[in-house]
């Protein structure tokens, strides 16, 4: 297995031409562009056999994998902040025609203030859209997520839509040794895609229909129901990559040293290798800190993080975003794991990273240390700003 040093949009990008999707459809976002951009290099130098579509709009990208989904075939787009947002009338289309589309979203703020930089208000505020999503700490698990997205979003108990987030700059543009897998690999792990949810001239079916009053909810359930399915078919589409690629990882979840821990920090993305080096520091120190990492954010860990800050003391949700006129969306869904489990446990929010803006490990320490020192509320780090 080849070692390359890239950055984690070209990661992504090795793991999409790994997967050999037969259409993409393109354009381009500060700070997803490389992505984009490396896939027409590999169209073009014969090392990746798919229609390169360079659409005018972000809307349109979608729109055009959806119709390529439509007929067949496996389709990827990305992007990132305002595209997103502007894709947003067709994240519903995908998700409710069940098209397994694969797309890579670089997260970015949102305007106004206009900014380019990484914090993932932009994927977070899509969370109901009926797409799944995982959020990247390092490039190496970036190209890992690109080959499974597409066998996770294809399995017919699942064939939901999947957005694979990668923080802006932080991780999209910081480089690192990558192992890359063989074409031989991707091959006996990722099967070619079939699909009977598809435009057939021989056995027509309707697709992109209206269903009124009597019929929508179901269509709902269903929906639902795959999102659901997801959770079981990531656990067992990592134990096959594991099987081929010797690597193994965790589903929704990643806990670390959380056994024992009195006081955990939970978060997401790229942040987690700093808290994690925050915890083995203060591990040193005779304290019991640990992380819990998520993973995914749809379908939701409920079951994993009830399971994994059981014993602790207090627990506290680091995440980079807010929902304005209340807290952080990530603590609002933590806070529902830990009531329907029965586990009224001491919970803080910080808020973080918005813009852009630096974490220090001085300031993921003294979360533990509030902690420690039984505060709650949501606070914004850098501000002094509380709610209580």
């Amino acid at each position: 297995m080849p070692r390359k040093f890239l950055s984690g949009n070209e990661a992504f990008a090795e793991g999409i031409r790994l997967a050999r999707p037969q259409v993409i459809s393109a354009y381009p976002i500060t700070p997803q562009t490389i992505v984009v951009e490396r896939l027409s290099e590999m169209v073009e130098d014969g090392s990746l056999q798919s229609e390169f579509i360079h659409v005018e709009s972000e809307h349109s990208a979608l729109s055009c994998a959806m119709g390529a989904s439509a007929v067949g075939a496996r389709a990827f787009t990305a992007t990132s902040s305002q595209g997103l947002l502007y894709m947003a009338e067709c994240l519903t289309y995908a998700s409710g025609g069940r098209f397994p589309i694969v797309m890579m979203n670089a997260n970015r703020s949102t305007a106004l203030p206009w900014n380019i930089y990484g914090d993932q208000r932009d994927s977070l505020s899509q969370l109901d859209c009926g797409w799944i999503q995982s959020y990247a700490e390092n490039a190496q698990e970036a190209l890992d997520l690109a080959l499974m997205s597409y066998r996770i979003a294809e399995n017919r108990e699942v064939s939901t839509p999947y957005m694979a987030n990668l923080d802006g700059f932080v991780l999209t543009h910081t480089y690192e040794v990558v192992d890359v897998p063989t074409a031989g690999q991707a091959d006996a792990f990722l099967p070619a895609y079939r699909t009977d949810n598809r435009l057939d001239l021989a056995h027509p079916r309707n697709l992109g229909f209206s269903a009124g009053p009597a019929y929508n909810t179901a269509f709902k359930y269903k929906e639902h129901t795959g999102l659901l399915n997801a959770g079981k078919v990531i656990a067992e589409t990592e134990e096959a990559f594991a099987a081929v690629f010797g690597r193994r990882y965790t589903g929704l979840t990643e806990s670390y040293r959380t056994g024992d821990a009195d006081f955990i920090l939970i978060t997401l993305g790229s942040i987690s290798g700093l808290v994690r080096e925050t915890v083995d520091r203060l591990r040193g120190k005779g304290e019991k800190a640990g992380l819990l990492r998520l993973r995914y954010l749809r379908p939701f860990p409920n079951a994993e993080i009830a399971e994994a800050v059981q014993h602790a003391k207090a627990v506290a949700v680091l995440e980079k975003d807010i929902s304005f006129g209340n807290e952080g969306t990530v603590y609002t869904n933590v806070n529902s794991a830990l009531h329907k489990a029965g586990l009224p446990l001491p919970s803080s929010n910080y808020i973080g990273g918005l813009g852009g803006r630096n974490i220090t490990a001085g300031e993921i320490e003294s979360i533990f240390e509030d902690m420690k020192q039984g505060k709650t509320g949501v606070r914004f780090l850098g501000i002094g700003g509380e709610n209580e």
